[in-house]
């Protein structure tokens, strides 16, 4: 389910400012095989890091919203997962597209809808839509939020109640697609700025690796927990929103859910960008690295 806004924003082109919203329970996810045997792989049906990025590459410019990639080095593929909206012919496409190094791909599908999910910990509100606050940064004495760039992206001043009476600060850095994270400046003094995820004291950054114990807290669906299932992955969202480098997980996330914070621990991890499925049954999430939005912004955890 991938959280987007509820309402456009005018003079913002291509962007669709929905809340997403998943549009089908995620089931079980049933994955099935695409044969890997193939004359440019060895006898083992092993491939190439270079057959794996080529591969990757004929996956993106196949442009199939609601797919998903990433190279699973326990297994030396490249793992395709396509959500409901994905039919046979398209992921013929993909294989098609991917040529010689077809047999690299192995697909997966999840049922639901692969969408930006809007509104991490506490909700916060910018015009008409919601995400969820991430975590807060500082630079020296000057006190941030980070959330998701899909939240940011065109956003203004940003809000701690529905109504919008009580102003938090405006949008200073906004980054999508490609990347996932934005960055909102705490202008009133009068708000408190603690530096933690829910109730846990978050004191430093990581990155994460696969099989990590990793819990997500959301304005929309509270505290889940779930584990680290892939890194690197692409996630084509649809209409042009293609995100890279993102956190893929077990962990459950709903509408409203987008820019809150991924964490193990005390150490943060991501920030929610979106995915498929909910917190009934489960669900497949994507989440942007933490630390390339502390780099990029040069502002730390506290």
């Amino acid at each position: 389910m991938r959280i987007k806004r509820t309402t456009p924003r005018s003079g913002i082109a291509r962007r669709s400012r929905l809340v997403a919203a998943a549009t089908a329970v995620l089931a079980a996810a049933a994955a099935f095989t695409v044969p890997a045997t193939h004359a440019n792989a060895d006898a083992a049906g092993t491939f190439t890091a270079d057959q794996l990025s080529a591969a990757g590459d004929a996956v993106l410019a196949a442009d199939v919203p609601g797919t998903a990639w990433h190279v699973d080095t326990a297994t030396n593929t490249l793992v395709v997962t396509a959500d409901s909206t994905v039919s046979r012919a398209e992921l013929a496409r993909i294989k098609r597209a991917a040529g010689p190094n077809a047999g690299a791909l192995r697909v997966e599908r999840t049922s639901g809808t692969f969408s930006k999910l809007l509104s991490g910990g506490d909700a916060i509100y910018a015009d008409s839509w919601r995400c969820s606050a991430g975590f807060n940064v500082r630079s020296g004495s000057t006190y941030y939020l980070l959330t998701a760039g899909h939240c940011t992206e065109g956003a203004g001043t940003w809000y701690v109640n529905s109504s919008r009476s009580t102003a938090i600060g405006p949008t200073v850095g906004s980054s999508f697609p490609r990347n996932d994270y934005g960055i909102v400046r705490y202008d009133n003094t009068s708000l408190s700025h603690p530096g933690t995820a829910g109730s846990t004291d978050i004191t430093g950054a990581t990155d994460a690796y696969i099989g990590m114990p990793v819990t997500r807290t959301g304005s929309t669906t509270g505290t889940h927990s779930g584990t680290v299932t892939g890194l690197n992955a692409t996630v084509n969202y649809g209409g042009g929103d293609i995100v890279r480098g993102m956190i893929k997980t077990n962990v459950c996330a709903e509408p409203g859910d987008s820019g809150g914070p991924l964490y193990s621990g005390s150490l943060a991890v991501g920030l929610t960008s979106g995915g498929s499925g909910d917190c009934r049954t489960g669900g497949t999430t994507f989440y942007q690295p933490v630390t390339e939005a502390l780099k990029a912004y040069r502002v730390s955890v506290y």
